[in-house]
C-alpha cells in the first residue's frame, strides 16, 4: 500500500494525542476523523488543517467513515467497548486496521477477529506500544543473547494510580467509569503481557495453557469518592464491582509461568513490573535492575542486592535492542518516552512494505481474552480456566515475527 489514507476513529484523550502528535508529526495523510461527540471530531478536523492537509471529513459515526471511498487504513482509539466491533467492520471493507489495546468482553470477539482477519486477509496491527518500550526489548535482546539462560517466569503488571480518572468519568465522557461499576477482572492486561509474551515467544513456539485469577475487594473508589465527590449522589450511592487488586497466574506450554497484576483504585506510584526471571540472571523494572550470575558481575565493590535500584543503565550501551540503537541516533520522538512513534511508524511501514506485523491478530486475540478468562475465573472463585489455542495448533511452527 503505497498511498496510505487514514480514518481516524476515537479521539478523545489518547486518540486527539496520537492524531496530533503522532500520525500527523509522521506526515501521514488524514482523509477522515470520527468520534461519538462532535465537539472532539471539529478539534481533530482542526488539527489536521493547521498540520498543512486537507482539511478531513468529519464524521459521528464510525461507519460512514468505513463507507469512506477516501479512507484505506482505520486507527481505532474509540472505548474499550467498541474496538473489535469497527475492526471487524473495516476488516470486511479491506481496509488496514491499527487498534488500540484493551481487554475482550467475551471470547467469541477474540475467535471473530482471527477468523475475519484470516478470511479477508486485511493487514491488521495491535497497539502495544509497551512492545516497543526500551527497556522491554532491552531486556528481550538479552534473553535472546542467553544472558539470562532459560527463562522460568514473567511478571509484569499495570499498576496506576486511576482514581481521579475514573471517578470524574462521566465529567470527561470517559469509559473506565462504567467498566468499574459493573465488571470485576484483569481489565487492562496488554500493557504488562504484550512484551512478556514476547519474551515467551507466546504464539510463534510457546503459547498460554490455563489461567487462574482473583480480585480483592473493591474499596478504594468508594473511600476516594468519599472524600473527593461528596455532593455526586450517584457514584456515592453505587457499589463497584472492580476489585482493588485483581492477580492473575497464567502457566504456558513450555512450564512458564506469568503473574499479572492489575492494581489501580489504590495510592500508589506508577509501574509495570515487568520482571524475567532466568537461570542465569533477571530484569526487574520496579528497580530499573539487571542482575546476572557471572563473575565479572559478581565483582562489582557493592552489595547488589542493596545497591541495585538503576544499574540496568550501566548495560545500555552493549544491549540496547537494535530498534533503540537506531531510534537514539535518529532522536527519540513522540508520546510514552518515544514508544508510540515506534509503533505508529512500524505500522505505516509495514503497509508500505507489505510486510507482516509484528504484533498480529493472534496476539491481539490472546492477550484480549485475558480479561473475559479473568471475569470468569474470579467469579468462580479463582477457577482455573483453559486459555484458547487461537492459532489452533500453528504456535508450534509460526516463526517469530521479524521485528523483535
Amino acid at each position: 500500500m503505497r498511498d496510505i489514507r487514514v480514518g481516524f476513529i476515537g479521539l478523545g484523550c489518547r486518540g486527539y494525542g496520537l492524531l496530533k502528535d503522532i500520525v500527523l508529526k509522521q506526515k501521514e495523510q488524514v482523509t477522515a476523523v470520527c468520534d461519538v461527540y462532535e465537539d472532539r471530531t471539529l478539534r481533530a478536523a482542526e488539527a489536521v488543517e493547521e498540520a498543512g492537509q486537507d482539511r478531513p471529513a468529519a464524521y459521528t459515526d464510525y461507519r460512514d467513515v468505513i463507507r469512506d471511498e477516501n479512507v484505506n487504513a482505520i486507527i481505532i482509539a474509540t472505548s474499550w467497548e467498541d474496538h473489535v466491533r469497527i475492526a471487524l467492520a473495516a476488516m470486511e471493507a479491506g481496509k488496514a486496521v491499527a487498534m488500540e489495546v484493551g481487554g475482550a468482553y467475551g471470547l467469541k470477539e477474540c475467535w471473530d477477529l482471527v477468523e475475519t482477519w484470516k478470511r479477508t486477509g486485511t493487514p491488521f496491527l495491535f497497539l502495544e506500544n509497551c512492545c516497543f518500550g526500551r527497556r522491554e526489548l532491552m531486556a528481550l535482546h538479552m534473553v535472546k543473547l542467553g544472558l539470562f539462560g532459560e527463562v522460568v517466569h514473567c511478571a509484569g503488571g499495570y499498576q496506576h494510580d486511576l482514581r481521579d480518572e475514573i471517578s470524574f468519568g462521566r465529567e470527561n465522557r470517559h469509559y473506565r467509569l462504567r467498566n468499574y461499576l459493573n465488571r470485576n477482572c484483569e481489565n487492562y492486561p496488554t500493557h504488562d503481557l504484550g512484551p512478556i509474551a514476547k519474551v515467551l515467544k507466546i504464539n510463534r513456539g510457546n503459547r498460554m495453557l490455563t489461567l487462574s485469577s482473583t480480585a480483592s475487594k473493591a474499596a478504594g473508589l468508594r473511600d476516594y469518592i468519599r472524600e473527593n465527590k461528596k455532593d455526586d449522589e450517584f457514584l456515592n450511592s453505587q457499589t463497584f464491582a472492580q476489585g482493588d487488586v485483581v492477580t492473575t497466574v497464567i502457566r504456558c506450554a513450555h512450564g512458564e509461568t506469568i503473574v499479572l497484576t492489575l492494581d489501580t483504585t489504590l495510592p500508589r506510584y506508577y509501574t509495570r513490573n515487568f520482571t524475567v526471571r532466568g537461570t542465569k540472571g533477571m530484569y526487574e523494572e520496579a528497580t530499573d535492575s539487571v542482575f546476572l550470575d557471572r563473575p565479572e558481575d559478581k565483582a562489582h565493590d557493592f552489595d547488589w542486592r542493596e545497591n541495585c535500584a538503576g544499574n540496568a543503565k550501566l548495560y545500555e550501551e552493549e544491549y540496547d535492542h537494535p530498534i533503540w540503537k537506531r531510534y537514539l541516533k535518529e532522536g527519540i520522538r513522540g508520546g510514552h518516552d518515544g514508544m508510540d512513534w515506534l509503533e505508529f511508524e512500524t505500522f505505516f511501514r509495514c503497509l508500505r512494505e507489505d510486510a507482516p506485523m509484528p504484533v498480529d491478530v493472534y496476539d491481539a486475540a490472546s492477550w484480549m481474552a485475558v480479561t473475559a478468562l479473568s471475569e470468569m475465573s474470579v467469579a468462580r472463585g479463582g477457577a482455573v480456566v483453559d486459555v484458547p489455542d487461537f492459532t489452533e495448533g500453528r504456535w508450534h511452527t509460526r516463526e517469530e515475527d521479524g521485528l523483535f
